[in-house]
């Protein structure tokens, strides 16, 4: 008997490659171009201007192929293509994403407890993380939420005395819990 393994595919996002047409995936009549030292060279046809280009050891690049006519330039399209890619992953590395981290304190919580948990909030905070705030109410505990709002304000109270913070989403209750959202100001 044989046993078949279904590969489930996962939800990720594909990276956008940069994409330029060149020489004769040009399909346009013509085009405006722009030679390897920026220079206009006016509107052309599309034939006479990949003419050009090899003429002088170049490649016909589309850079903007939603202006009309569309503009071209005279360039190494292999070292052009690395220098696009090279922006790119430059861009990426600069974009740094934020993540909300949880902290789940309680009611009836020790002094060590929340120490500890003041101690990773005060680390995700260092990180550039924002943080969310979380009590469960159980029990009888869902009738005195403003002990749980008390304690939320305790903890803020407390990474105040370090960091300047901003609420994205003040002390509130939904449900059976109690939660607020803060991030630190840079």
């Amino acid at each position: 008997m044989r046993i078949h393994h279904r590969r489930r595919g996962g939800q990720y996002k594909k990276e956008e490659k940069i994409s330029f047409r060149v020489n004769e995936q040009i399909r346009v009549p013509e085009v405006r171009v722009i030679d390897e030292n920026g220079e206009m060279l006016g509107v052309l046809s599309t034939d006479r201007a990949i003419e050009i280009a090899r003429e002088r050891g170049y490649d016909l690049v589309e850079v903007s192929p939603k202006a009309e006519p569309p503009v071209c330039k005279l360039l190494d399209y292999g070292q052009f293509k690395y220098q696009k890619e090279k922006e790119q992953r430059a861009q990426k590395a600069h974009s740094k994403k934020v993540d909300v981290k949880g902290i789940r304190l309680s009611v009836k919580m020790g002094v060590g407890d929340f120490d500890t948990r003041l101690q990773k909030g005060k680390e995700f905070l260092e990180e550039g993380h924002k943080l969310n705030i979380e009590i469960r109410l159980r029990g009888r505990e869902k009738a005195h939420t403003d002990i749980a709002k008390a304690r939320i304000q305790e903890y803020l109270d407390r990474l105040a005395e370090e960091y300047q913070l901003t609420i994205e989403q003040p002390i509130t209750r939904s449900g059976g819990n109690v939660t607020a959202i803060v991030g630190r100001k840079d």
